[in-house]
């Protein structure tokens, strides 16, 4: 006999042991699957690292002395450059200052982090809340909605999704909340390629048996989609959450690259180091520690949906 732990099949024998033991094997044999996966395990960590860093930012940074919004025009010398060898760094400044305003780098970092890492989540969030609401209903309804969702999500996939964000993001008052307005502009843009294959997902799920056992008992639409296609689709909506958020965040850094993502001087990965470009020839350890931490995040993040799908789909992660 099989059953499906999370949308995955595995071989149960046909015994009386109780569900929620069936179950508890089903999870430990996928977080074996998983740690199996060294790449994956080190995504994890830094992913966990990350959002460590994101929700104590500020205790984090002032813990060490460090404070983004203060200048320093002391440690800079005539030229706007910072005193001493690779950009200032120090005991009181590991990562030395920024040009011009002598600001702590390693302040800035750990407080674009957060100002990253939320922006790319909760685009995240809206993306994939688009993507199930619209992908789910379109597989398991069909007919007109199907037909309507599928040329909605051609269209989306056509729009030149860059030049709108930026044209949206110049003509926003300055008045208003930039975080708020660059998750919803991201978010809204970037469900239709988790909603195509949430689609797919559901017409297969459609025509099982325990969804047409559900309909003959006199289930409705929503109740069949909630209670027995969605709990299928779980392990897919976690993976494809995982994989979009380095996608966001660096839709975010891009948008903060161009000048038209958060305003200054709220710290951001993309902001410094578009500020930090001009300085590249003079002073390249501005342009290395954002850049590198933008890098780490968003590969460790690609790792680990990498891992959550091998050891989510019975298919792989076995023979890697």
């Amino acid at each position: 006999m099989k059953t499906a732990i999370s949308g995955v099949e595995a071989d149960v024998p046909a015994t009386d042991v109780p569900n929620e033991t069936r179950r508890a094997v089903g999870w430990r044999y996928i977080a074996g699957r998983f740690a199996k996966d060294r790449w994956a395990v080190f995504g994890a960590i830094i992913a966990v690292l990350t959002i460590f860093v994101s929700l104590f930012a500020p205790f984090l940074a002032r813990s060490l002395g460090s404070d983004p919004y203060t200048y320093h025009l002391d440690l800079l010398d005539g030229s706007g450059l910072p005193k001493g060898r690779m950009g200032g760094v120090s005991m009181a400044h590991p990562f030395g200052v920024e040009p011009q305003t002598g600001r702590d780098l390693f302040a800035i970092v750990i407080e674009g982090t957060r100002t990253s890492f939320f922006i790319g989540m909760g685009a995240t969030l809206v993306a994939i809340a688009i993507a199930v609401l619209l992908g789910v209903s379109a597989g398991y309804i069909g007919g007109w909605w199907d037909a309507l969702i599928s040329r909605l999500t051609d269209v989306t996939f056509g729009f030149p999704h860059l030049v709108f964000m930026i044209a949206v993001s110049a003509i926003i008052p300055a008045s208003a909340n930039r975080i708020v307005v660059m998750i919803l502009i991201i978010g809204v843009l970037g469900w239709p390629s988790t909603a195509r294959v949430l689609r797919s997902r559901t017409l297969a799920l459609r025509n099982r048996t325990f969804v047409g056992a559900s309909r003959a008992m006199g289930a409705g639409t929503w109740h069949v989609m909630v209670t027995q296609v969605l709990p299928n689709l779980v392990a897919t909506i976690i993976v494809f959450t995982t994989i979009s958020i380095p996608g966001k965040i660096g839709a975010e850094a891009t948008l903060s690259f161009l000048g038209v993502g958060v305003v200054p001087p709220t710290p951001s990965w993309g902001r410094t180091i578009g500020a930090a470009v001009p300085w590249v020839s003079t002073d390249p350890w501005y342009l290395l520690f954002p850049g590198l931490a933008l890098f780490i995040v968003t590969l460790s993040f690609n790792l680990l949906g990498d891992g959550l799908r091998d050891a989510l789909d019975p298919r792989t992660g076995d023979n890697r």
